[in-house]
């Protein structure tokens, strides 16, 4: 699937749909879900400033996608909805912010090779 395609179907709201129940994270799952939405919206940060060409947003998405699939268990559906309550508690600054503090350790914690 193309990368902007998948890019694009993470950050949709996610809706409800027949069979669909509400999941709560924690642990593991919880922290995967902080680093994949701080990785994700730095990378549409940087490239929406300039900061950032669009190959490389495309392998921070990519990456985003693959902490997702390999460390949060759920429907996608289920990891969107979760996604959009972890984004809306922290504003651009802070994500940014959260970057800078825990990108190396995200990678480390959660790898995607």
């Amino acid at each position: 699937m193309n990368i902007r395609i998948l890019a694009a179907l993470l950050w949709l709201p996610a809706v409800a749909g027949p069979g669909w129940a509400q999941k709560t994270y924690s642990g593991s799952e919880a922290a995967a879900l902080r680093c994949a939405n701080t990785l994700a919206l730095t990378a549409i940060a940087l490239s929406d400033t300039g900061r950032m060409g669009e190959a490389e947003k495309d392998v921070m998405l990519g990456i985003t996608v693959l902490i997702l699939e390999r460390h949060v268990t759920g429907t996608w559906a289920q990891k969107k909805a979760a996604l959009a309550v972890v984004r809306d508690r922290r504003d651009t600054l802070e994500t940014l912010r959260d970057f800078e503090r825990y990108a190396e350790t995200c990678l480390a914690q959660f790898p995607i090779n």
